[in-house]
């Protein structure tokens, strides 16, 4: 069986007595549009099964899928998916744990424990949203004044408020939290 030739501009006519059919579109047009300003950020994404050590720069989302060993970071936003691990110091904006954090977490603004999440520490934040079967192990501290987006470099700047605190003597046992929306 002989196939048709192919035809560089499919809206050419075959058959000159009928109009131009246009080329249904691959894409819709919405995916030309500019996208939304969330993807303009500068993006890390710790992939599944990769592990990073060492300072990480000037990223304004970090998205860790993987393992991510950090002394000091600092974004706007912090993602860390379910399995993905992140070890160390962290100030951010938000942050929404589905894996694994453990060390010190700031989230200047709010901090989201899905079910599968674990923090393991100590986090400060302005707003905490824990899902029913997330895990906080260690010391919440509540930032309660100063304004928001304030890094606490300043005295006074931030008052973190101890929700718990762990005692000396024994080790932290963990803290499962739930929390459901009231507004």
């Amino acid at each position: 069986m002989a196939r048709p030739p192919f035809t560089m501009s499919p809206s050419t006519p075959t058959n000159p007595t009928q109009p131009a059919q246009p080329m249904p579109a691959a894409r819709p047009a919405a995916a030309l549009a500019p996208r939304p300003v969330a993807s303009d950020k500068r993006t890390l994404v710790v992939g599944r099964g990769i592990s990073l050590q060492g300072a990480v720069q000037d990223a304004e989302r970090l998205v860790v899928e993987g393992t991510v060993e950090s002394p000091t970071l600092r974004a706007n936003e912090l993602e860390i998916a379910p399995g993905g691990l992140f070890r160390g110091e962290v100030e951010v904006e938000d942050a929404v744990v589905a894996g694994t954090i453990d060390g010190t977490l700031t989230a200047r603004a709010s901090l989201i424990v899905r079910s599968s999440g674990r923090v393991m520490g100590t986090a400060r934040c302005r707003r905490l949203q824990v899902e029913d079967g997330g895990q906080i192990t260690g010391r919440i501290e509540m930032i309660t004044e100063g304004t928001p987006g304030s890094s606490g470099a300043s005295a006074g700047s931030s008052t973190p408020s101890p929700l718990s605190a762990p005692d000396p003597q024994s080790a932290p046992s963990p803290l499962s939290l739930s929390a459901s929306s009231q507004d």
